[in-house]
């Protein structure tokens, strides 16, 4: 994958080109069609996504709680801590997305881990303001 189509998402445009060029290097590109299921909510999560095109809804008890777009990510607690899917996702329109692996992310901290410390902090503060937090 070209590190320059990464730069046009926001939770890698953070990163140094150097820093993306290793990570385009862990990530590779899916087309769906409409309707497609992405995620299953409960499903236990290996991998993330970044949408290049295409929209998506997310549901939660089968209710959409949001649409998805371009520039968006989804999956990355999968990454973080390979927990289960909290959410449905399906495709409202056929899509392009970049994937990366749980895996990947794994390889990427052994084998330059100042690149998946990087990545993780980016996927971590992209999360934060999704979580809800206790008050």
């Amino acid at each position: 994958m070209d590190s320059g189509h990464l730069a046009k998402i926001p939770l890698f445009a953070g990163l140094t080109l150097d820093q993306r060029d290793l990570v385009a290097g862990a990530c590779s590109e899916l087309e769906v069609e409409e309707g497609a299921t992405l995620l299953e909510e409960g499903d236990f999560g290996y991998a993330m996504f970044a949408i290049t095109a295409g929209t998506a809804d997310v549901l939660r008890d089968g209710v959409v709680i949001r649409t998805l777009g371009s520039g968006d990510v989804f999956g990355e607690i999968a990454v973080l801590s390979g927990g289960r899917r909290t959410a449905t996702v399906v495709a409202r329109t056929s899509m392009c997305l970049v994937t990366v692996l749980n895996r990947d992310v794994w390889r990427l901290e052994r084998e330059a881990p100042a690149v998946g410390a990087a990545l993780r902090a980016r996927i971590a503060e992209h999360l934060e303001p999704a979580v809800p937090r206790n008050p």
